[in-house]
């Protein structure tokens, strides 16, 4: 198993070495670590990966291939030798090759193993009692359960678990993204109202010919603060699990509302709003800013738009208790209408399709929250919800 998942590694673009993999190896034989699959992480991370900037392939690796598994002995399997072998010869250099026989040779290598998986017992595949993957169990993953609790898998599926196991990772979006069209920053040039604030730095021409022309010809400068949108905006990113599929659009839509509007905070939470949001995914668990913090802080007068799929279980957003993440005290529904009543002005912008949105009852639910203000992620869509922000102007 674990010479696969060194394989894995290489392929997933991990530099790893033969040397790095026998220490962790001699790591496991001397149980530094044994039967958490948490403490295995580390301790391959520590072993494996010596540049923190590969880190993040190798949570995708390790996220793959241990899917379903809460345990290192519970995930081994027999792997036959020569399919190894025919493995070994597709994806190891020549120099790997060599280091191999010159450790004590291929046949030592496969004896180190073999002591590993000696204790295997076999791992549950399907069924509707065990943990397990693939199966309707309401323990497991890779499986359907409307109502499960989600253990060892990478990203959702079916988007109905109550609970997630699993210690997810977000990432940042980007706003340097280049768009691949300026339909996106068209659309969002509708919310615009224009002021003049600040310095006088900028001619302004008309006065100044004005002024000169009364002034018998003698040059008089008139100059006025540069004209900028004085439009306030205020970013509300879903980020993580179901919204994995739609990195791209959103980095699309940061990325233009930073270049639009110059009074812009945006903020990041998972599934729906509770009580705390974050600006940065990788310090999400000790930087937080309180919801409340966030009404008291922003004025009544900004525009507030949340980008989210809505695609979760009814319980996140109905019921205490009910986010994957941590035990709210307050239902979603609460903290999304106090928002709703501080800015008047709000919208939803959904990436997913609209034609899918009636089979989703969590969708359904945000859209009465919002009062039917509920936009796909598209050009006709940001086009009509720039117009409902509008509404005032």
């Amino acid at each position: 198993m674990l010479i696969e998942f060194f394989l894995k590694l290489k392929q997933g673009g991990v530099p790893v070495s033969i040397k790095e993999f026998l220490m962790l190896i001699e790591a496991l034989q001397k149980q530094v670590v044994f039967g958490s699959v948490g403490d295995f992480y580390h301790l391959a991370r520590t072993c494996l990966v010596k540049d923190e900037k590969f880190f993040d392939r190798y949570d995708l690796v390790f996220a793959a291939y241990f899917k379903g598994v809460v345990g290192i002995d519970a995930a081994a399997a027999v792997i036959p030798e020569d399919w190894l072998r025919k493995l070994v010869e597709k994806n190891l250099t020549e120099e790997e090759k060599k280091l191999i026989q010159s450790l004590g040779g291929w046949e030592k290598l496969m004896e180190t193993l073999k002591k590993r998986l000696e204790e295997q017992k076999g791992r549950h595949q399907g069924g509707s009692k065990w943990i397990g993957t693939g199966g309707t169990s309401p323990f497991g993953a890779y499986g359907y359960n409307p109502e499960g609790i989600r253990i060892g898998q990478h990203e959702s599926r079916n988007r109905r678990a109550v609970k997630v196991w699993d210690q997810r990772e977000f990432r940042n979006l980007d706003d340097t993204v280049e768009l691949g069209t300026r339909n996106i920053k068209v659309a969002l040039r509708k919310l615009r109202k224009f002021a003049r604030t600040g310095a006088p730095e900028e001619l302004d021409m008309e006065d100044t010919i004005r002024s000169t022309a009364k002034n018998a010809g003698w040059l008089d400068l008139k100059m006025v603060p540069e004209r900028h949108n004085a439009v306030k905006v205020l970013l509300f990113f879903d980020i993580g699990g179901s919204m994995d599929d739609h990195i791209r659009v959103c980095e699309q839509l940061f990325s233009a509302t930073r270049t639009e509007f110059k009074h812009l905070e945006y903020f990041y939470f998972h599934n729906f709003l509770y009580e705390r949001v974050w600006k940065d995914n990788r310090r999400r668990a000790t930087e937080r800013m309180a919801t409340w913090d966030v009404l008291h802080t922003y004025p009544h007068d900004y525009k507030v738009i949340f980008v989210g799929d809505a695609t979760m279980s009814p319980y996140e957003i109905t019921y205490p208790g009910g986010s994957v993440e941590h035990s709210n005290a307050e239902a979603g529904a609460v903290w999304l209408q106090r928002a709703l009543q501080v800015y008047s002005q709000a919208i939803w912008l959904n990436p997913q399709p609209e034609a899918v949105w009636n089979y989703h009852e969590s969708i359904a639910i945000t859209r009465q929250l919002m009062s039917d203000r509920m936009f796909p992620l598209t050009i006709d869509g940001l086009d009509r919800g720039m117009r409902v922000l509008t509404r005032s102007h």
